[in-house]
């Protein structure tokens, strides 16, 4: 009897250690399975974050790019112009000649949205742009690219009471500029993007252009390529599709309006971005250059250009 009461305990007591273990090991195992599960979420959070710096800047050379910057983001910018290259008379390189230049400020106003305003020199114009990231590339390529719409609504301020000859009313200052652009960052040396553009001008200059539109349309290609971390080639190619043709006081010939070319260096810190290049174009207005660009790179019809952008965070 002792004998079999001994057994017993011995066994309720080897139930009682198993019984003891089989729920650690359990909860032991449900442990890690909760603990590989948040780092699995949290590695695929931190994947879907949107691909870092694709660009430096606000701008390229004379298009956007497709970077919206954050909420509370200040950016000022400084585009400049100097005269052509082959203007008449000894200009050094257009330095002499007559320039352009453009000052703005541009600001995240909420997520994926910011607005801006500046003032071009030629034609005394006052711009308030705005732009929206519709959808923005992530690191997990769970979106592979990125599409931005950028506008503005542009003012000509000048203090003539004649536009292109004719009387106008304060309607006729107007003008607007909408480009849709897609792109994608395919390394941490290359990003490329493609636009489609649109421009309308409220009133235009059909003395000399009697088959001028007032709607105007055009694609660009653009991207830069990194040879340093602070150093890259940018570069730039914009075709009208809506191509009108006109005389010059210069030549007093039918020419149209040209592709642009524009290439150069950018070079880079954290908060500023320094571009250096040539171009054809030559307005800074976006809706300017699409409706009036008539410069040929192949007649080196070029201008010598910088950007400076500067950027703060609140």
């Amino acid at each position: 009897m002792k004998t079999i009461i001994k057994k017993g305990f011995n066994i309720l007591s080897f139930t009682i250690v198993v019984a003891m273990f089989i729920p650690t090991q359990i909860i032991a195992q449900d442990g890690t399975e909760v603990k590989e599960e948040a780092a699995t979420e949290t590695e695929v959070k931190k994947e879907n974050k949107p691909v870092r710096s694709p660009y430096e800047a606000g701008m390229l050379i004379e298009t956007q790019t497709y970077v919206v910057w954050p909420k509370k983001t200040l950016e000022f910018a400084i585009q400049h112009r100097f005269g052509n290259v082959n203007s008449y008379g000894f200009d050094m390189m257009g330095l002499y000649a007559p320039s352009n230049i453009r000052l703005a400020l541009n600001y995240g106003l909420f997520k994926n949205a910011q607005i801006g305003i500046g003032s071009t020199k030629v034609g005394e114009l006052v711009d308030l742009n705005y732009k929206y990231a519709i959808l923005t590339q992530t690191q997990s390529n769970s979106m592979p690219i990125a599409v931005t719409y950028y506008g503005n609504t542009e003012l000509d301020i000048r203090s003539d009471k004649t536009l292109f000859g004719y009387e106008y009313n304060f309607n006729h200052r107007f003008s607007f500029f909408n480009q849709l652009i897609i792109g994608r960052k395919f390394s941490n040396a290359i990003t490329l993007q493609v636009s489609a553009s649109h421009a309308h001008y409220n009133q235009i200059d059909t003395t000399k252009t009697p088959e001028l539109k007032h709607d105007n349309f055009g694609v660009g290609f653009a991207g830069r390529v990194k040879f340093s971390g602070q150093g890259s080639v940018i570069f730039e190619y914009d075709v009208p599709l809506t191509v009108p043709k006109y005389d010059t006081d210069i030549q007093q010939k039918n020419i149209g309006v040209k592709p642009n070319l524009s290439l150069g260096v950018e070079f880079a810190t954290s908060g500023h971005a320094f571009h250096i290049f040539v171009t054809t174009y030559n307005k800074i207005s976006p809706q300017g250059n699409l409706t009036y660009g008539t410069n040929d790179f192949a007649n080196q019809d070029i201008l010598i250009g910088f950007n400076i952008t500067r950027n703060w965070g609140f």
